[in-house]
């Protein structure tokens, strides 16, 4: 069954709602649904009507980030040459990760405020261990990395990033850099140690 659609009134609120959610997470300022309603203009009520806690509302905030990479990954799945795939997959995802602050908390939430978010989650982790198993299949990766292992070695990376690069601006490139050298180490034909 499908959502009634909103009046058009209501959804320009929750566009403007999500819009301040957006701007506070991107400063780093923690959400909080009586702060988007005074910066928004609109009463708390209606923050609520919309968003009844602050996971929905960062949810939301994220789910636009989380739709461009299962859409990535599922254009991945398309290239016939398993490596690449993977290769790009990543490093999507890694752009995502040092680019987007409400990625990482909602993708490590242990519970979904929406089902819409678990869904995603879902099909990118499902997309991750297929290309990973693509790639494994070819002799390209080794054997005993698991899609756990790359899905904490990117956490590490995007979180090494977020440290140690010089400016902001640099961010991307660096994640790039350690991305880089992780495939190298990944790669199934590089020497074992």
């Amino acid at each position: 069954m499908t959502p009634t659609p909103l009046r058009k009134d209501a959804a320009r609120n929750r566009e403007r709602i999500v819009a301040i959610a957006r701007a506070l997470v991107d400063e780093g300022t923690p959400l909080q649904l009586n702060d988007v309603a005074r910066r928004a203009g609109l009463g708390v009520g209606t923050v609520y009507r919309h968003f009844p806690t602050a996971e929905t509302l960062l949810e939301a905030v994220a789910t636009p980030c989380l739709e461009a990479l299962t859409a990535h990954g599922e254009q991945a799945l398309t290239e016939p040459d398993p490596w690449r795939a993977l290769e790009t997959f990543l490093y999507r995802t890694v752009e995502a990760q040092v680019t987007d602050a409400s990625l990482s908390p909602v993708t490590v939430a242990p519970t979904d405020a929406l089902p819409r978010t678990t869904e995603l989650k879902e099909a990118l982790r499902s997309l991750g261990t297929t290309l990973l198993d693509r790639a494994r299949a070819a002799g390209l990766v080794r054997p005993e990395v698991s899609a756990a292992d790359l899905t904490s070695l990117m956490c590490g990376i995007a979180y090494a990033a977020q440290v140690h690069s010089r400016d902001p601006g640099d961010l991307v490139a660096t994640a790039h850099r350690y991305l880089s050298t992780l495939l190298e180490g990944l790669n199934g034909k590089a020497p074992k140690a």
